[in-house]
């Protein structure tokens, strides 16, 4: 079975780490890594490597950036992870593309703006609803991707729209 690539920043040292799934092998830096892992996220970890025993929480998580506050023994280091798609977007010199602002919201496909939910100057935080279009005779909630402030609404309520029309600007 084909192994799982990350890298794992720690302290602004790189590790790569490679996972074999369902089957415990684990290699950092090439090299096997055995450990003896218990728990879970919400309770915390309890890690035995190397005959040393170690607690593990995790305090701080965003998964969209794959950053982490992770204490060990009850010092806390800051943890950033890449997975394969952020490893093949740096081998093609694009990983400015894997953090990149939004700075508008599109229409996805034409319609009709039923509801906008926002005003300019608002700050919105990601997955929060914006806006409502209707297409084919549904009803669509348009949610932030990132956490912005409204610049400009450049549609209003009842307005018909077509595919890839600026809808909401947001602050660069």
């Amino acid at each position: 079975m084909a192994s799982e690539k990350y890298q794992v920043k720690v302290n602004d040292q790189d590790y790569k780490v490679e996972v074999v799934p369902n089957s415990g092998e684990i290699r950092m830096n090439g090299l096997p890594l055995e450990l003896d892992l218990k728990g879970d996220a919400r309770k915390g970890f309890h890690l035995l490597k190397d005959q040393k025993s170690y607690q593990i929480q995790i305090l701080e998580a965003d998964y969209d950036s794959k950053e982490f506050l992770i204490e060990v023994n009850g010092e806390a280091y800051p943890v950033k992870g890449a997975d394969r798609f952020d490893l093949l977007l740096k081998d093609l010199g694009m990983e400015h593309l894997a953090n990149a602002a939004v700075n508008d919201l599109k229409a996805p496909m034409p319609g009709l703006v039923l509801e906008i939910k926002v005003q300019p100057g608002d700050s919105i935080k990601k997955g929060q609803a914006l806006l409502v279009l209707e297409a084919m005779k549904m009803e669509n909630v348009l949610k932030a991707e990132s956490d912005a402030v409204v610049k400009e609404i450049r549609c209003e309520t009842g307005q018909a729209v077509e595919k890839n029309q600026i809808l909401i600007e947001f602050e660069a």
